[in-house]
């Protein structure tokens, strides 16, 4: 496809970026970590860690793993929630030539098992509230080396009594018991008397193994080059660069988790690159103290996905948070509603913009101007050096206008799946294009609109319903916090649409939602089949699965009706 959207970038937004400057990230790290050494990296519970600060923590652990006798591209696995322990450990096994494997720390055992079995990881940092499901599958891994964290970890004094709440008043840290594993901070102890050798790294060894797929069964490492996320670093940074002000430090609110693709890249890589601060916020979950945390910085950009969003506008104190420093605020990972954006706009004055990507793609394939003044339903333009087609089933590139597989091609595409030569051959072409599985379209102005995962359309008598869209409108309703919408079997039209409410307003009732549909979706698209919930199914970084909802049992709230 020609790149029609060259002609709508934001002023100072290059068509090409320059990958090459860096050798690696590990590179990358040490420039920055020179460059902007009495700059603050990362703030968790109350302490602040400078680059300077980093640059040796990362020296010890990266000597610690290098004495574990590991050889060069040895797997090494990160089981952490986000603390500052995390940005240590794996920027240290970056430096000491080693391959990240992110672990979701809520992982049950057979997760856990099957991500360290098909890695081959042969070292974990693990929290120490996670060390039991660790022991549970341990022996049937390669992993030789553990690291245990704890929550207060490089807190100091603080971090005594941070342990003791955790440990004897919440009671958060289940018995565990792994011989031979050294806690952190010894860890790192015993690092600092060891050297830290350079270690030959280059644009074509793997960074991280991104594991992904695990909704639709089992995960796939996702091979991600240095040149890979350098390159898609480059692509935000130059996509970032004309909306910073100079005169202003930077910092980013960093709530999706690090082990997540978009966190990981937009937010921890991103700040090295530019040497900004993280905002590091391990439970986001618990929002009245997020909102709190908010309250006590100047922030100037903040990521997150529709439903951490929607949550943060529904406690009486986030009104009240200063947002005259915010320039950027990025949701990926999850469509974004109109509702939810324009919200945000009126409390915080800044547009909320979509972007999209993907573990493979390390993860910017789009973004939207930060310049834009309200929500326009899009998830942006290209981003430099990246080229797009829309493809119909059997493969062929569809007109401007059409809707068809989004297919992505850039220095940002993965090298393929981790022994999985098969999976790689089925999305990846001789064109270097890779299949992304979502339904897309592009506009004359190049914007790119999201229709729908090619597995989540539901055919109703043929006609195609998309649930983003029936979704979108749902949740436009004052009455409704959160929906689903879903493809069920009937015996009349094949499939019919099923909608999952979470209610806002209790008195919100069926027939209400039925009118809403009736004004706003034609006949085939309205829900045949309604049901209320106390709340929905979702991924840990609150992406709602839609597939728990097609596989589980009715658990309809009290005096739901369907």
């Amino acid at each position: 496809m020609e790149r029609i959207w060259l002609k709508s970038y934001p002023k100072g937004v290059p068509a090409e970026i320059d990958w090459g400057r860096y050798r690696s990230l590990a590179d990358l790290f040490e420039q920055s970590a020179r460059a902007f050494a009495a700059n603050p990296a990362y703030q968790n519970m109350g302490r602040v860690v400078t680059f300077g600060e980093l640059d040796v923590m990362t020296r010890n652990a990266g000597a610690w793993l290098q004495a574990r006798g590991l050889a060069r591209g040895a797997r090494v696995a990160v089981m952490l929630p986000n603390c500052i322990q995390y940005p240590v450990f794996m920027f240290g096994a970056l430096r000491a030539g080693f391959t990240v494997v992110n672990v979701n720390p809520l992982y049950t055992a057979r997760e856990l098992e099957h991500q360290l079995r098909d890695s081959g990881a042969e070292a974990i940092v693990v929290l120490e509230n996670f060390a039991h499901v660790l022991e549970q599958v341990v022996a049937n891994t390669r992993i030789r080396h553990i690291v245990v964290a704890s929550l207060g970890d490089l807190l100091g004094f603080k971090g005594l009594i941070v342990n003791f709440v955790v440990r004897t008043m919440k009671k958060l840290v289940p018995a565990w018991r792994l011989p031979g594993a050294i806690r952190f901070n010894a860890m790192l102890y015993e690092g600092a008397k060891l050297e830290l050798k350079a270690a030959d790294i280059g644009h074509e060894d793997i960074a991280f193994l991104q594991y992904t797929g695990g909704t639709t069964g089992l995960a796939k490492g996702a091979m991600l080059l240095n040149r890979n996320i350098l390159a898609n670093l480059e692509q935000a940074a130059a996509w970032v660069k004309p909306f910073l002000k100079t005169d202003v430090d930077q910092i980013i609110v960093t709530a999706l988790p690090l082990y997540h693709v978009l966190s990981l890249t937009a937010n921890c890589l991103l700040m090295m690159k530019i040497g900004g601060l993280n905002i590091l916020i391990t439970n986001p979950r618990d929002i009245p103290a997020f909102v709190g945390e908010l309250s006590r910085h100047r922030f100037t950009m903040i990521t997150g996905v529709n439903t951490l969003f929607n949550a943060l506008m529904n406690d009486p104190g986030f009104a009240k948070i200063d947002f005259s420093a915010l320039r950027i605020s990025m949701g990926g990972g999850m469509a974004i509603q109109k509702a939810v954006a324009n919200r945000w706009k009126q409390l915080t004055g800044c547009t909320l913009v979509e972007a999209y990507g993907l573990s493979e793609t390390s993860p910017a394939v789009t973004i939207n101007p930060f310049d834009v003044v309200e929500y326009n339903g899009a998830i942006g333009l290209p981003v430099p050096s990246t080229d797009i087609e829309i493809r119909d089933d059997a493969g062929h590139e569809l007109p401007l206008g059409g809707a068809g597989e989004l297919c992505v091609r850039g220095p940002q595409v993965m090298k393929g799946y981790w022994n999985q030569p098969e999976e790689t051959a089925r999305v990846l072409d001789e064109k270097g294009f890779f299949s992304t599985g979502d339904m897309a379209s592009v506009d004359e102005k190049g914007f790119v609109r999201i229709v729908d995962r090619k597995k989540d359309m539901i055919s109703v008598s043929g006609l195609k319903v998309f649930p983003n869209e029936v979704e979108g409108v749902v949740a436009m309703l004052d009455g409704v916090l959160e929906c689903a919408v879903i493809g069920v079997p009937d015996a009349h039209s094949g499939e019919a649409v099923k909608l999952f409410v979470v209610r806002k307003d209790p008195s919100l009732t069926e027939e209400a939602l039925r009118a809403h549909c009736r004004d706003n979706l034609t006949g085939y698209k309205r829900p045949k089949f309604i049901e209320f919930r106390t709340e929905l199914p979702k991924t840990n970084v609150g992406k709602i699965l839609r597939r728990a909802l097609r596989d589980a049992p009715n658990q309809a709230a009290p005096g739901a009706g369907s």
